[in-house]
Protein backbone atom coordinates (compact mmCIF):
# COMPACT_ATOMS: atom_id res chain seq x y z
CA UNK A 1 0.00 0.00 0.00
CA UNK A 2 1.22 3.41 -0.90
CA UNK A 3 2.37 5.84 2.16
CA UNK A 4 -0.15 7.73 2.90
CA UNK A 5 0.17 10.91 5.20
CA UNK A 6 -2.58 11.05 7.93
CA UNK A 7 -4.81 13.82 5.73
CA UNK A 8 -4.55 11.75 2.22
CA UNK A 9 -5.22 8.40 4.57
CA UNK A 10 -8.34 10.27 6.26
CA UNK A 11 -9.85 11.00 2.72
CA UNK A 12 -9.20 8.37 1.16
CA UNK A 13 -10.78 6.51 3.90
CA UNK A 14 -13.82 8.91 3.65
CA UNK A 15 -14.02 8.52 -0.18
CA UNK A 16 -14.35 4.93 0.49
CA UNK A 17 -10.93 4.60 -1.85
CA UNK A 18 -9.51 2.80 1.33
CA UNK A 19 -11.08 1.10 4.20
CA UNK A 20 -9.33 1.36 7.87
CA UNK A 21 -9.04 -2.05 8.29
CA UNK A 22 -6.54 -2.37 5.65
CA UNK A 23 -4.79 0.74 6.34
CA UNK A 24 -4.16 -0.77 9.56
CA UNK A 25 -3.15 -4.10 8.24
CA UNK A 26 -1.05 -2.20 6.18
CA UNK A 27 0.78 -0.65 9.38
CA UNK A 28 0.71 -3.56 11.39
CA UNK A 29 2.76 -5.45 8.59
CA UNK A 30 5.34 -3.00 8.83
CA UNK A 31 5.34 -3.12 12.48
CA UNK A 32 6.18 -6.83 12.02
CA UNK A 33 8.80 -6.30 9.67
CA UNK A 34 10.22 -3.62 11.20
CA UNK A 35 9.97 -3.79 15.39
CA UNK A 36 12.35 -6.24 16.39
CA UNK A 37 15.10 -3.96 14.62
CA UNK A 38 13.92 -0.68 15.09
CA UNK A 39 12.53 -1.10 18.76
CA UNK A 40 9.89 1.93 18.30
CA UNK A 41 6.97 0.01 20.75
CA UNK A 42 7.09 -1.27 23.62
CA UNK A 43 3.14 -2.46 23.32
CA UNK A 44 1.14 -3.04 20.36
CA UNK A 45 -2.59 -2.70 20.39
CA UNK A 46 -3.20 -4.59 17.96
CA UNK A 47 -6.40 -6.21 18.45
CA UNK A 48 -7.70 -2.79 20.01
CA UNK A 49 -6.57 -1.05 16.76
CA UNK A 50 -8.20 -3.88 14.09
CA UNK A 51 -11.50 -3.46 16.20
CA UNK A 52 -11.78 0.13 15.77
CA UNK A 53 -11.05 -0.23 12.06
CA UNK A 54 -13.50 -2.11 11.50
CA UNK A 55 -15.84 0.01 13.46
CA UNK A 56 -15.35 2.88 11.47
CA UNK A 57 -15.70 0.72 8.24
CA UNK A 58 -19.25 -0.25 9.04
CA UNK A 59 -19.93 3.27 10.78
CA UNK A 60 -19.06 4.59 6.94
CA UNK A 61 -20.93 2.33 4.68
CA UNK A 62 -24.21 3.09 7.27
CA UNK A 63 -23.40 6.74 7.04
CA UNK A 64 -22.82 7.66 10.48
CA UNK A 65 -20.94 11.20 11.14
CA UNK A 66 -17.63 10.20 12.02
CA UNK A 67 -14.98 12.25 14.02
CA UNK A 68 -12.19 14.49 12.58
CA UNK A 69 -9.57 11.23 13.29
CA UNK A 70 -11.63 9.22 11.64
CA UNK A 71 -9.03 7.19 8.98
CA UNK A 72 -6.11 8.41 11.16
CA UNK A 73 -3.94 6.00 12.69
CA UNK A 74 -1.66 7.19 16.07
CA UNK A 75 1.04 6.20 18.40
CA UNK A 76 1.14 6.78 22.01
CA UNK A 77 4.24 7.84 23.84
CA UNK A 78 4.10 4.92 27.06
CA UNK A 79 4.16 7.57 29.59
CA UNK A 80 0.41 8.50 28.47
CA UNK A 81 -2.12 6.50 30.40
CA UNK A 82 -4.43 4.40 27.89
CA UNK A 83 -6.93 2.20 30.09
CA UNK A 84 -6.24 -1.74 30.19
CA UNK A 85 -2.81 -0.76 28.11
CA UNK A 86 0.29 -1.26 29.89
CA UNK A 87 2.25 1.79 30.87
CA UNK A 88 5.61 1.54 31.55
CA UNK A 89 7.39 4.50 30.94
CA UNK A 90 10.35 2.70 29.90
CA UNK A 91 11.12 1.65 33.45
CA UNK A 92 11.15 -1.60 35.80
CA UNK A 93 9.29 0.28 38.28
CA UNK A 94 6.02 0.45 35.70
CA UNK A 95 6.89 -2.82 33.98
CA UNK A 96 4.03 -4.46 34.90
CA UNK A 97 1.50 -1.54 35.68
CA UNK A 98 -2.09 -1.05 33.51
CA UNK A 99 -3.65 1.98 34.03
CA UNK A 100 -7.81 2.26 35.21
CA UNK A 101 -8.34 5.38 33.46
CA UNK A 102 -7.47 7.41 30.49
CA UNK A 103 -5.68 10.20 30.24
CA UNK A 104 -7.28 13.77 28.41
CA UNK A 105 -5.41 13.88 25.61
CA UNK A 106 -7.29 9.58 24.51
CA UNK A 107 -10.45 10.61 25.78
CA UNK A 108 -10.01 13.51 22.70
CA UNK A 109 -8.67 11.07 20.53
CA UNK A 110 -11.16 8.37 21.31
CA UNK A 111 -13.83 11.17 20.85
CA UNK A 112 -12.64 12.01 17.47
CA UNK A 113 -12.67 8.35 16.33
CA UNK A 114 -8.58 7.84 16.12
CA UNK A 115 -6.77 4.77 15.78
CA UNK A 116 -4.57 3.90 18.44
CA UNK A 117 -1.86 1.22 17.61
CA UNK A 118 0.54 1.40 20.67
CA UNK A 119 2.38 2.67 22.62
CA UNK A 120 6.14 3.75 21.59
CA UNK A 121 9.98 3.10 23.75
CA UNK A 122 11.31 6.40 25.58
CA UNK A 123 14.02 7.24 27.77
CA UNK A 124 12.88 5.94 31.34
CA UNK A 125 10.44 8.57 32.33
CA UNK A 126 11.48 10.02 29.45
CA UNK A 127 14.94 11.03 30.72
CA UNK A 128 17.62 11.19 28.28
CA UNK A 129 18.06 11.90 24.43
CA UNK A 130 18.95 8.47 22.93
CA UNK A 131 16.27 5.90 24.28
CA UNK A 132 19.62 4.07 25.38
CA UNK A 133 17.99 4.37 29.35
CA UNK A 134 14.82 2.52 28.27
CA UNK A 135 14.34 -0.37 30.42
CA UNK A 136 13.59 -2.11 27.12
CA UNK A 137 16.08 -0.88 24.85
CA UNK A 138 17.15 1.56 22.49
CA UNK A 139 14.90 2.71 20.03
CA UNK A 140 17.41 2.99 16.70
CA UNK A 141 17.03 5.12 13.78
CA UNK A 142 15.00 3.55 10.99
CA UNK A 143 17.17 5.46 8.38
CA UNK A 144 20.32 4.14 10.01
CA UNK A 145 19.99 1.12 12.43
CA UNK A 146 23.72 1.97 13.62
CA UNK A 147 22.33 5.59 15.35
CA UNK A 148 19.92 6.29 17.60
CA UNK A 149 16.19 7.84 16.79
CA UNK A 150 16.82 10.30 19.61
CA UNK A 151 14.87 10.61 22.73
CA UNK A 152 12.94 11.05 25.20
CA UNK A 153 10.25 10.54 22.57
CA UNK A 154 12.43 8.28 19.99
CA UNK A 155 10.30 5.35 19.73
CA UNK A 156 7.49 8.32 18.76
CA UNK A 157 9.54 9.46 16.14
CA UNK A 158 10.97 5.48 14.97
CA UNK A 159 7.15 5.09 14.43
CA UNK A 160 6.44 7.32 12.25
CA UNK A 161 9.87 7.98 10.06
CA UNK A 162 9.33 4.03 9.93
CA UNK A 163 5.44 4.35 8.72
CA UNK A 164 4.25 2.34 11.58
CA UNK A 165 1.56 5.02 12.14
CA UNK A 166 0.83 8.43 10.59
CA UNK A 167 1.12 10.64 13.57
CA UNK A 168 2.56 10.26 16.87
CA UNK A 169 2.00 11.71 20.14
CA UNK A 170 5.29 13.00 22.94
CA UNK A 171 5.65 14.60 25.48
CA UNK A 172 8.01 17.23 25.68
CA UNK A 173 10.21 19.21 28.81
CA UNK A 174 13.32 20.09 27.14
CA UNK A 175 13.59 18.91 23.55
CA UNK A 176 11.59 14.98 23.66
CA UNK A 177 9.68 15.91 20.38
CA UNK A 178 11.65 18.29 18.25
CA UNK A 179 15.01 16.06 18.97
CA UNK A 180 13.88 13.15 17.67
CA UNK A 181 11.69 14.31 15.06
CA UNK A 182 15.04 15.81 13.67
CA UNK A 183 17.23 13.28 14.31
CA UNK A 184 14.43 11.04 12.28
CA UNK A 185 14.12 13.55 9.65
CA UNK A 186 10.33 14.03 10.22
CA UNK A 187 8.02 17.08 11.82
CA UNK A 188 7.68 17.32 15.23
CA UNK A 189 6.18 20.53 17.31
CA UNK A 190 5.54 21.53 21.36
CA UNK A 191 2.88 23.86 21.33
CA UNK A 192 3.07 26.56 24.21
CA UNK A 193 3.20 25.77 27.78
CA UNK A 194 -0.76 25.02 29.03
CA UNK A 195 -1.60 24.33 25.24
CA UNK A 196 -2.70 20.48 25.85
CA UNK A 197 -3.78 18.87 28.91
CA UNK A 198 -0.90 16.69 30.91
CA UNK A 199 -3.80 14.97 33.07
CA UNK A 200 -2.69 11.28 32.61
CA UNK A 201 0.86 11.79 31.66
CA UNK A 202 3.47 10.76 33.90
CA UNK A 203 4.92 13.87 34.61
CA UNK A 204 8.68 14.76 34.85
CA UNK A 205 9.29 18.28 35.32
CA UNK A 206 5.72 19.86 35.84
CA UNK A 207 6.58 23.90 34.71
CA UNK A 208 8.25 22.07 31.46
CA UNK A 209 6.67 19.07 30.05
CA UNK A 210 3.93 19.63 27.55
CA UNK A 211 2.41 16.76 25.18
CA UNK A 212 3.80 17.16 21.60
CA UNK A 213 2.80 16.27 18.05
CA UNK A 214 5.32 13.98 15.21
CA UNK A 215 4.42 13.41 11.85
CA UNK A 216 5.40 13.23 8.10
CA UNK A 217 4.71 17.20 7.62
CA UNK A 218 3.67 20.04 9.19
CA UNK A 219 0.08 20.10 8.01
CA UNK A 220 -0.74 16.64 9.58
CA UNK A 221 1.01 17.95 12.51
CA UNK A 222 -0.78 21.27 13.13
CA UNK A 223 -4.12 18.88 12.53
CA UNK A 224 -3.81 16.86 14.87
CA UNK A 225 -2.81 19.93 17.61
CA UNK A 226 -5.81 21.88 16.75
CA UNK A 227 -7.90 18.49 17.87
CA UNK A 228 -6.08 18.02 20.71
CA UNK A 229 -5.72 21.65 22.34
CA UNK A 230 -7.72 22.75 25.43
CA UNK A 231 -9.07 23.46 28.62
CA UNK A 232 -9.19 20.65 30.98
CA UNK A 233 -10.40 21.23 34.50
CA UNK A 234 -8.41 18.37 35.84
CA UNK A 235 -5.07 20.13 34.85
CA UNK A 236 -4.42 23.23 36.80
CA UNK A 237 -1.58 24.59 34.08
CA UNK A 238 -3.68 24.04 30.95
CA UNK A 239 -5.26 27.26 28.91
CA UNK A 240 -6.10 26.01 25.94
CA UNK A 241 -4.62 27.62 22.27
CA UNK A 242 -6.53 28.77 20.07
CA UNK A 243 -3.64 30.09 17.80
CA UNK A 244 -3.76 26.16 17.10
CA UNK A 245 -6.45 26.46 14.96
CA UNK A 246 -6.61 26.48 10.79
CA UNK A 247 -8.02 29.92 11.12
CA UNK A 248 -5.07 31.02 12.91
CA UNK A 249 -2.64 29.44 10.79
CA UNK A 250 -4.38 31.39 7.68
CA UNK A 251 -4.64 34.20 8.87
CA UNK A 252 -0.56 34.50 10.37
CA UNK A 253 2.19 36.45 8.40
CA UNK A 254 3.15 35.73 5.21
CA UNK A 255 7.09 35.34 4.64
CA UNK A 256 7.63 38.39 3.00
CA UNK A 257 5.65 40.05 5.90
CA UNK A 258 8.68 38.29 8.74
CA UNK A 259 10.85 39.79 11.01
CA UNK A 260 13.27 36.55 11.80
CA UNK A 261 15.82 36.68 14.86
CA UNK A 262 19.14 34.58 14.53
CA UNK A 263 21.04 34.18 17.76
CA UNK A 264 24.42 35.32 17.07
CA UNK A 265 25.73 32.50 19.62
CA UNK A 266 24.13 29.73 17.81
CA UNK A 267 26.32 30.92 14.48
CA UNK A 268 29.34 31.01 16.27
CA UNK A 269 28.62 27.62 18.30
CA UNK A 270 30.33 24.55 17.09
CA UNK A 271 27.99 22.12 14.94
CA UNK A 272 28.30 19.70 12.90
CA UNK A 273 28.68 20.95 9.14
CA UNK A 274 25.40 19.34 8.20
CA UNK A 275 23.66 21.40 10.91
CA UNK A 276 25.79 24.61 9.73
CA UNK A 277 24.70 24.16 6.44
CA UNK A 278 21.10 23.50 6.82
CA UNK A 279 20.77 25.76 9.10
CA UNK A 280 22.16 28.35 6.63
CA UNK A 281 19.95 27.03 3.97
CA UNK A 282 17.08 28.20 5.89
CA UNK A 283 18.26 31.60 6.80
CA UNK A 284 19.28 31.88 2.60
CA UNK A 285 15.39 30.93 2.03
CA UNK A 286 13.96 32.95 4.44
CA UNK A 287 16.05 35.87 2.64
CA UNK A 288 15.06 34.88 -0.48
CA UNK A 289 11.13 34.86 -0.15
CA UNK A 290 11.34 38.53 1.78
CA UNK A 291 11.79 37.92 4.99
CA UNK A 292 14.19 40.19 7.17
CA UNK A 293 16.31 38.35 9.13
CA UNK A 294 18.79 39.63 11.71
CA UNK A 295 21.16 38.97 14.09
CA UNK A 296 20.46 39.23 17.52
CA UNK A 297 22.39 38.38 21.20
CA UNK A 298 20.82 36.83 24.14
CA UNK A 299 22.83 37.09 27.03
CA UNK A 300 21.09 34.16 28.54
CA UNK A 301 21.16 31.76 26.29
CA UNK A 302 24.81 30.29 27.06
CA UNK A 303 23.41 29.30 29.89
CA UNK A 304 20.94 27.24 28.75
CA UNK A 305 21.91 23.52 29.57
CA UNK A 306 23.27 24.59 32.99
CA UNK A 307 20.37 26.21 34.10
CA UNK A 308 17.44 23.75 32.18
CA UNK A 309 19.06 20.86 34.11
CA UNK A 310 19.29 22.91 36.84
CA UNK A 311 15.37 23.14 37.28
CA UNK A 312 14.35 20.18 36.00
CA UNK A 313 15.88 17.84 38.40
CA UNK A 314 15.03 19.58 41.50
CA UNK A 315 10.98 18.44 39.80
CA UNK A 316 12.02 15.06 39.04
CA UNK A 317 13.42 14.59 42.56
CA UNK A 318 10.17 15.43 43.70
CA UNK A 319 7.85 13.52 40.82
CA UNK A 320 10.03 10.41 41.43
CA UNK A 321 9.24 10.62 45.33
CA UNK A 322 6.03 8.67 44.39
CA UNK A 323 7.49 5.24 42.95
CA UNK A 324 7.92 4.13 46.39
CA UNK A 325 6.61 0.11 45.80
CA UNK A 326 3.56 1.03 48.56
CA UNK A 327 0.87 1.70 46.03
CA UNK A 328 2.00 0.51 42.54
CA UNK A 329 4.45 -0.38 40.58
CA UNK A 330 7.76 -2.31 41.11
CA UNK A 331 8.49 -3.31 44.99
CA UNK A 332 11.66 -5.45 46.63
CA UNK A 333 10.89 -8.87 48.21
CA UNK A 334 13.66 -9.17 50.18
CA UNK A 335 14.04 -6.47 53.28
CA UNK A 336 14.45 -6.03 56.66
CA UNK A 337 12.30 -3.19 58.01
CA UNK A 338 10.33 -0.19 55.99
CA UNK A 339 13.35 2.26 55.41
CA UNK A 340 15.03 -0.79 53.70
CA UNK A 341 12.04 -1.46 51.66
CA UNK A 342 12.15 1.85 50.15
CA UNK A 343 15.11 1.70 49.42
CA UNK A 344 15.83 -1.54 47.70
CA UNK A 345 13.00 -1.00 45.88
CA UNK A 346 13.84 2.58 44.67
CA UNK A 347 17.33 1.16 44.21
CA UNK A 348 16.22 -1.85 41.89
CA UNK A 349 13.07 -0.12 40.01
CA UNK A 350 15.03 2.88 38.40
CA UNK A 351 17.96 2.83 36.02
CA UNK A 352 21.15 4.61 36.67
CA UNK A 353 19.86 7.82 34.62
CA UNK A 354 16.82 8.29 37.16
CA UNK A 355 19.06 7.57 40.39
CA UNK A 356 21.19 10.01 38.69
CA UNK A 357 19.19 12.80 38.46
CA UNK A 358 17.29 12.11 41.49
CA UNK A 359 20.50 12.79 43.77
CA UNK A 360 21.63 15.88 41.48
CA UNK A 361 17.92 17.64 42.20
CA UNK A 362 18.18 16.10 45.59
CA UNK A 363 21.35 17.67 46.31
CA UNK A 364 20.27 20.88 43.68
CA UNK A 365 17.82 22.10 46.64
CA UNK A 366 19.50 21.04 49.84
CA UNK A 367 20.04 23.90 52.50
CA UNK A 368 23.28 23.87 51.93
CA UNK A 369 23.45 24.53 48.27
CA UNK A 370 20.01 26.01 47.30
CA UNK A 371 20.89 29.56 47.28
CA UNK A 372 23.95 28.46 45.30
CA UNK A 373 22.40 26.22 42.14
CA UNK A 374 19.01 26.05 42.27
CA UNK A 375 17.82 29.96 43.18
CA UNK A 376 20.26 31.12 40.68
CA UNK A 377 18.84 28.78 38.04
CA UNK A 378 14.98 30.37 39.04
CA UNK A 379 16.60 33.88 38.32
CA UNK A 380 18.14 33.32 35.25
CA UNK A 381 14.96 31.40 34.01
CA UNK A 382 13.02 34.70 35.03
CA UNK A 383 15.97 36.78 33.00
CA UNK A 384 15.56 34.51 29.89
CA UNK A 385 11.37 34.74 30.30
CA UNK A 386 11.99 38.74 29.87
CA UNK A 387 14.71 38.71 27.25
CA UNK A 388 12.34 36.44 24.78
CA UNK A 389 9.43 38.90 25.75
CA UNK A 390 11.31 41.79 24.29
CA UNK A 391 12.47 40.14 21.62
CA UNK A 392 9.25 39.45 20.36
CA UNK A 393 8.35 42.81 20.38
CA UNK A 394 10.07 43.21 17.61
CA UNK A 395 10.19 39.82 15.85
CA UNK A 396 7.79 37.26 14.78
CA UNK A 397 10.32 34.40 15.17
CA UNK A 398 13.16 33.57 16.01
CA UNK A 399 14.91 30.40 14.08
CA UNK A 400 17.32 27.76 15.96
CA UNK A 401 19.03 24.32 14.77
CA UNK A 402 17.45 21.57 16.93
CA UNK A 403 20.22 19.95 17.59
CA UNK A 404 24.05 20.62 17.09
CA UNK A 405 24.60 16.91 15.46
CA UNK A 406 22.75 15.11 12.53
CA UNK A 407 22.73 11.83 14.78
CA UNK A 408 24.92 9.84 17.01
CA UNK A 409 25.78 6.23 17.01
CA UNK A 410 23.72 3.56 19.34
CA UNK A 411 26.74 2.41 20.73
CA UNK A 412 28.43 5.88 21.18
CA UNK A 413 30.47 6.77 23.92
CA UNK A 414 29.39 9.94 25.15
CA UNK A 415 29.49 10.87 28.90
CA UNK A 416 26.01 12.07 30.36
CA UNK A 417 27.35 15.49 30.29
CA UNK A 418 28.41 15.11 26.77
CA UNK A 419 24.66 14.43 25.88
CA UNK A 420 23.72 17.21 28.19
CA UNK A 421 25.25 19.78 26.33
CA UNK A 422 24.24 18.26 23.26
CA UNK A 423 20.68 19.72 24.64
CA UNK A 424 21.71 23.24 23.55
CA UNK A 425 19.08 24.38 21.27
CA UNK A 426 15.71 23.30 22.58
CA UNK A 427 15.43 23.80 26.25
CA UNK A 428 14.79 27.73 26.04
CA UNK A 429 11.00 26.55 24.27
CA UNK A 430 10.63 25.12 27.29
CA UNK A 431 12.32 27.19 29.89
CA UNK A 432 10.39 30.50 28.60
CA UNK A 433 6.97 28.71 27.92
CA UNK A 434 7.10 29.21 23.87
CA UNK A 435 6.66 27.31 20.69
CA UNK A 436 8.93 25.37 19.05
CA UNK A 437 8.36 23.35 15.90
CA UNK A 438 11.11 20.99 14.37
CA UNK A 439 11.31 20.56 10.11
CA UNK A 440 13.62 18.57 8.44
CA UNK A 441 16.31 20.26 5.95
CA UNK A 442 18.62 18.42 3.83
CA UNK A 443 22.04 19.79 3.63
CA UNK A 444 25.76 17.99 2.81
CA UNK A 445 23.99 14.62 2.47
CA UNK A 446 22.18 14.51 5.36
CA UNK A 447 18.47 15.37 6.98
CA UNK A 448 19.00 18.19 10.28
CA UNK A 449 16.18 19.27 12.04
CA UNK A 450 15.58 23.25 12.17
CA UNK A 451 13.91 24.90 14.62
CA UNK A 452 10.97 28.06 14.21
CA UNK A 453 10.38 29.10 17.23
CA UNK A 454 7.30 31.83 18.20
CA UNK A 455 6.09 33.46 21.42
CA UNK A 456 3.88 31.89 23.56
CA UNK A 457 0.18 31.23 21.98
CA UNK A 458 1.16 32.39 18.88
CA UNK A 459 2.11 29.11 17.69
CA UNK A 460 0.47 29.83 14.00
CA UNK A 461 3.10 32.03 13.21
CA UNK A 462 5.77 28.86 13.81
CA UNK A 463 3.41 26.34 11.75
CA UNK A 464 2.73 28.78 8.82
CA UNK A 465 6.29 29.40 8.40
CA UNK A 466 7.58 25.80 8.82
CA UNK A 467 4.38 24.79 6.38
CA UNK A 468 5.72 27.64 3.89
CA UNK A 469 9.12 26.56 3.90
CA UNK A 470 8.23 22.54 3.66
CA UNK A 471 5.63 23.67 1.21
CA UNK A 472 7.91 25.48 -1.33
CA UNK A 473 11.21 23.41 -0.76
CA UNK A 474 9.15 20.53 -1.74
CA UNK A 475 8.21 22.45 -5.10
CA UNK A 476 11.31 23.90 -5.84
CA UNK A 477 10.31 27.26 -5.61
Amino acid sequence: MKILSALEAREAFLEGRLRAQDMVEAHLEEIDKHNDSVNAFIHVTRQEALDKAKALDQALEEGKDLGPLAGIVISLKDNISYKGVPMTCGSKMLENYIPPYDAEIVDKLKAADAIIIGKTNLDEFAMGSDTKTSHFGVTRNPANLDLVAGGSSGGAAASVAAHMCQLAIGTDTGGSVRQPAGLCGIVGMKPSYGSISRHGIAPMANSFDQVGVLGQNVEDVAYLLSILEGRDPKDASSTGNPSLSKEAIDQAKDLKDLKVAVPAFYLDFDLEDSVREGYQKVINFLKDHGAQVEEVDLATLPHTVECYYALINAEVTSNMSRYDGIIYGYRAEDYDNLDDFYTKTRSQGFGSEVKRRIMLGAYLTSMDEEEGYYKKAVTLRKQMIKEFEALFKDYDLLLSPTSPMSGFGVDHDLSPTEIYMSDMFTPPVNLAGLAGISVPVEALGKVVGVQFISDKFKDAQALKTAGDYERKMSHGI
